[in-house]
């Protein structure tokens, strides 16, 4: 196992955990901890013995609850508008690992959590998960890529719901949920990813043929990867709408927005 200042990197055989270490936090997700991600999947695409990745969070509350909004809001807008990029490298690098990635969400994955879920090629969610965008209610838009890849998860209409209106998947009623994440069974109180059967583990399937498949799936999507538009971001950041939404949500209290 390897500890860094706010993940840990385990490995059990061909697998390698990726667990996110701020359980007082809920696992937020600070510059530390994205560079220590960023650290954490260098060490593992170096490692040529890894067949899969499972990215996890420590704790039964949360996955991640999002990027950490207290150091969000001390930060000036060029100092945000680098946040934005830092996020969207390091979750860039995990969607282009050449193996599976699987998200075990054990709890919330709100905001930047869920954008680094959807950056994992399958997102298994215990049956008490609670998955989200709620970025409007603080003036903000998805930072991290989520604006593009929750459309290629779930679908035009579902992600409009979710980025527009800050609504929130749990598990469904019915089996059909109309996206890519497999609810646990109620009564599973921790997602337990197998993304093979214990008759094959990944040691016993072709690397090359996963890569290959992998890569694939990728091409057939448009635009391949998430655009960061700098203009759009950088005006984003330079509002006073989010600095306003920041601050009432610290303050626990409805933010009072102004102008249209």
């Amino acid at each position: 196992m390897t500890a860094f200042a706010n993940l840990l990197l385990e490995r059990a055989d061909a697998v390698a955990t990726i667990r996110l270490n701020r359980p007082k936090a809920l696992n937020a997700l600070d510059t530390a901890t994205l560079q220590d991600l960023a650290r954490a999947l260098r060490d593992v695409r170096r490692d040529g013995d890894v067949r899969a990745v499972v990215v996890t969070g420590a704790g039964d509350k949360a996955f991640s609850a999002g990027a950490d909004i207290a150091a969000m809001a001390a930060m000036s807008a060029v100092e945000g508008h680098a946040f934005s990029r830092l996020g969207h490298e390091v979750l860039g690098r995990l969607e282009a690992l050449p193996i599976p990635v699987v998200a075990a969400v054990g709890g919330v994955a709100l905001g930047g959590g869920l954008e680094l879920a959807l950056a994992c090629d399958l997102i298994v969610a215990a049956d008490r998960a609670r998955l989200g965008q709620p970025e409007i209610n603080l003036g903000l838009i998805p930072g991290f890529g989520g604006t593009q890849r929750l459309v290629w998860r779930v679908g035009v209409g579902r992600a409009r719901e979710l980025v527009y209106l800050g609504r929130q998947l749990s598990r469904p009623r019915r089996s059909a949920s109309g996206s890519s994440i497999a609810w646990c069974p109620p009564s599973s109180s921790r997602p337990r990813p197998r993304p093979w059967r214990r008759s094959s583990p990944p040691r016993r399937r072709s690397p090359d043929a996963g890569q290959a498949r992998r890569g694939g799936g990728d091409r057939g999507r448009a635009g391949h990867r998430p655009a960061l538009r700098e203009r759009g971001l950088r005006r984003r950041v330079r509002q006073r709408g989010p600095r306003r939404g920041l601050r009432a949500f610290l303050e626990r209290r409805t933010p009072a927005w102004k102008g249209r």
